[in-house]
């Protein structure tokens, strides 16, 4: 399947009818496990928030549904029925404490692209914004009647943990950070596969607060992922994309929403033109960008992360170009340039300029992203800030500590300069085997401005130098707010717009 556009967004009761095919799909082993429409109906009028389906390419493709309970109401020993209330809902409470989940499905045709897990996430980010101490759910064990003979629940559950049985819905839940917190007798009328049986699992809300009634109305901190890579040889494409997707998947692992990769990480592929004269070389590189952007694409829908690709060679209308692209978890893909091209670059590779300055939309807000040498043109990050800009990502390629000096420090004016982040991410090790690609320095970062809000020396996060690694690091766009207004100085707020001015030419 083509996948063109993949959305998270609230349920509706027109979905209804949609909503009641893909139940019955999903649930095939399981008879009339549908719920109906006033069912949907009350939960839609009594908690809006909890009940969120993920389309693909505008086709339901899971759902979630959820209340608010007030916990210490029911006895550990709770059935499904009596935790909705006959299947009526009114158990769930405003001024509950615990998030429950009702109801988490993936159609059969959508499992393997890790939509489920958004799905969690989803949950959880809701669960931090209204404040609420966790998630609590009744989770199946549907493989348990193939042991239910030879074992009790208890050790059935502890052999999946260890791995040594594999049930495809609790190992999905516990790999979630859900963990186990009772054994439910008769949780769920007509689960025969899972023997009557359920697990209540739970996930605690690390930033609950007693006593703090208002919710907070959007997510404010927004979590990197950096991969600072290793230059080493690859024998194909393929190599080098199981490379990426090891790093992607551990960042993601973490929950990070962005992955940034350096500038011109597949330059080991040229490897294989050595022979070529480097304008050739570079230019037959350039023939694996498609792919890789394809791939990416791929990646950043089946990891729930947004994805900078760094930058690679890419020849439009038979010129070459240093460009990047932005894979977003929705889907949706969009194209940046390098502006200025080095000296070394021109001479080597015959590369040239591009002409496109803009902020990118995602669901973390206004982002903007600059290719090494532009960050050294103040101008560039400026307008970018002008335009809402909260975050820069800056992919780089050094060779020397020179050069990444340059990259470093004009960063970490930028991120004061246009009080916003910059994150930096560059590649490490050496070619031997591809011209004008012997030798990489770098140390990735994550700047900051420099406030009381934040760390004194603008440093929020670095790589150890020249090492292959990830660096995690999370940001509160709150803080930036707060710095526009109130900061001790206020770069943006206070120039002198009556004597000086930049503006962005407009080209045909």
């Amino acid at each position: 399947m083509e996948i063109e556009n993949i959305e998270l967004t609230f349920l509706s009761l027109d979905d209804y009818q949609e909503l009641k095919k893909a139940m019955i799909e999903a649930y095939s082993s399981m008879p009339n496990s549908y719920w109906k429409e006033a069912q949907i109906n009350s939960l839609i009028s009594r908690f809006p928030e909890g009940q969120v389906v993920i389309k693909v390419n505008n086709q339901i493709a899971g759902c979630a549904l959820s209340i608010i309970v007030d916990y210490n109401k029911f006895d550990g020993s709770h059935t499904y029925k009596e935790i909705t209330g006959d299947y009526t809902f009114d158990t769930h409470t405003s001024n509950g404490d615990m998030l429950y989940g009702i109801d988490v499905f993936i159609k059969p045709e959508f499992r393997g692209l890790r939509l489920g897990r958004r799905l969690y996430d989803y949950r959880k980010d809701l669960c931090e914004r209204l404040n609420l101490k966790g998630i609590a759910f009744g989770g199946r064990i549907p493989n348990y009647h193939k042991y239910a003979d030879s074992m009790s629940p208890k050790e059935y559950i502890e052999k999946v943990k260890r791995k040594e049985i594999h049930d495809p819905v609790f190992n999905f839940q516990i790999s979630n950070d859900f963990h186990p917190f009772k054994i439910l007798k008769n949780y769920l009328e007509g689960d025969d596969a899972s023997n009557d049986y359920a697990v209540l699992l739970k996930w605690d809300n690390l930033y609950y607060e007693k006593g703090m009634k208002h919710p907070n109305a959007t997510k404010k901190v927004v979590r990197l992922g950096l991969i600072q890579w290793q230059m080493r040889p690859y024998k194909n494409l393929d190599e080098l994309l199981h490379q990426a997707e090891y790093f992607i998947d551990a960042v993601s692992g973490y929950r990070s929403d962005f992955a940034l990769f350096p500038e011109f990480f597949n330059a080991p592929l040229m490897a294989e033109n050595n022979h070529m004269q480097e304008p050739q070389a570079i230019r037959e590189l350039a023939k694996h960008t498609a792919t890789i952007v394809q791939r990416f694409s791929e990646l950043a829908i089946s990891y729930n992360i947004n994805i900078i690709s760094g930058s690679m060679p890419e020849i439009k209308n038979d010129r070459l170009y240093n460009a990047g692209y932005l894979c977003k978890r929705d889907g949706t893909v969009e194209r940046y340039e390098k502006l200025h091209v080095t000296p070394d670059e021109v001479k080597v590779w015959g590369m040239d300029v591009g002409s496109q300055l803009k902020v990118f939309d995602t669901d973390c807000g206004k982002i903007g992203i600059l290719i090494c040498y532009d960050i050294e043109f103040p101008e560039l990050s400026r307008i970018l800030a002008e335009l809402g800009m909260d975050i820069l990502f800056v992919p780089f390629l050094t060779d020397t500590q020179n050069g990444y000096s340059r990259v470093r420090n004009c960063a970490q004016a930028r991120a004061i300069e246009n009080e916003c982040y910059v994150a930096i991410a560059g590649s490490v090790g050496n070619l031997p085997k591809v011209h004008n690609m012997d030798i990489q320095y770098a140390q990735s970062m994550v700047f900051t401005p420099c406030d009381f809000a934040f760390p004194a020396n603008g440093i929020k996060a670095e790589a150890t130098p020249n090492t292959e690694m990830i660096l995690i690091a999370d940001v509160d766009i709150d803080l930036l707010r707060e710095l526009n207004q109130f900061g001790s100085v206020r770069n943006l707020k206070d120039r002198r717009k009556d004597i000086y001015e930049l503006k962005m030419v407009k080209r045909s």
